[in-house]
């Protein structure tokens, strides 16, 4: 029997000169903030609360119209085969002070080509190309 989970986050970017996508270091994968949506919640109430909880970062502004959603099916040692559903939203920042949960050990700010290649996930990678794409399209500098 497959179990269902949603998860949702955010691919964050500021302007330094150019355009830079935040990225954390889970120990074993670099991806974006994200985490499970609780019960009552809307996908991007939990991506906000995550972003919060992950980075410290309270004052993102949202782009209207992008949303990227994956899924994906893992095993889990106690409920068995899972598929994942993650919602992923686009917000622009204007800090660089990030302050990290316990479960990240790291966080880098890098353009496209170098986010892109940092990226453990090809889901992750195909998302930030729509963001990018997105943002090209807007002419978001």
């Amino acid at each position: 029997m497959v179990s269902n989970e949603e998860s949702a986050g955010f691919v964050i970017f500021r302007q330094n000169g150019q355009r830079l996508y935040l990225l954390l270091d889970y120990g074993r994968h670099w991806d974006y903030p994200k985490g499970h949506v609780e019960a009552g919640e809307t996908p991007m109430a939990a991506a906000l609360r995550e972003l919060k909880e992950e980075t410290g970062i309270t004052d993102a502004v949202v782009l209207d119209g992008f949303g990227q959603e994956i899924s994906y099916f893992f095993r889990d040692k106690k409920k068995g085969v899972v598929k994942k559903k993650v919602t992923f939203y686009l917000a622009r920042i204007e800090t660089d002070k990030i302050e990290l949960s316990r479960e990240h050990t790291g966080f880098a700010f890098e353009p496209f080509e170098a986010a892109i290649k940092k990226l453990t996930f090809p889901s992750a990678r195909e998302v930030l190309r729509k963001a990018e794409e997105f943002l090209a399209a807007k002419s978001v500098l």
